[in-house]
């Protein structure tokens, strides 16, 4: 099974990732890390970096898949063209597709957990509260493709364990 993870920056979804991995024993590509290395590699900033790591990233997922491995994938996913493309190569690959959205109703909560955030990633910056707000008016509703795939949405204000719990009943129905 392909697991899509989807929500803002400083919501939750890499934390709700890696217990997942941990519980599921199920591996994690996270696209922010492959973004860091294509910049530490010396390409520069003003290129589409961060396309290339979604395509990495579909590259790795697209090998554990056919190794006959889950894999669960770490990134916003904010628009269409990205949710798309992890329905795309799971019709490819032969193999299910879902989505698990985090979100943080608690905006205080949310700003925080930014400002505390510090994840040493060379050469990409932690994005601050401002551009998270930017990027709320750019997170599209949900279409196209993965509209129609199966789809949680966890609210990160609860305990990471109900969380994970929760995110598993729903990759188990």
């Amino acid at each position: 099974m392909l697991i899509a993870m989807a929500g803002l920056p400083g919501s939750g979804k890499s934390t709700v990732a890696e217990a997942l991995g941990v519980q599921l024993r199920t591996p994690v590509v996270s696209v922010d890390p492959l973004e860091s290395a294509i910049l530490r590699s010396g390409i520069e900033s003003d290129q589409p970096t961060g396309l290339a790591a979604y395509l990495v990233a579909e590259t790795i997922a697209e090998s554990v898949l056919r190794a006959g491995q889950g894999i669960i994938v770490d990134a916003v996913n904010a628009v269409s063209p990205a949710r798309d493309q992890w329905v795309l190569l799971a019709e490819r690959v032969g193999v299910e597709v879902r989505f698990i959205e985090t979100v943080c109703s608690d905006t205080a909560l949310h700003r925080r957990r930014l400002d505390e955030r510090r994840r040493d990633l060379e050469h990409l910056a932690e994005p601050t509260w401002h551009a998270v707000e930017q990027r709320l008016d750019e997170y599209a509703s949900w279409s196209g493709a993965a509209d129609a795939c199966p789809r949680l949405t966890l609210d990160t204000v609860s305990e990471l364990d109900a969380l994970v719990t929760e995110a598993i009943a729903f990759l188990r129905s």
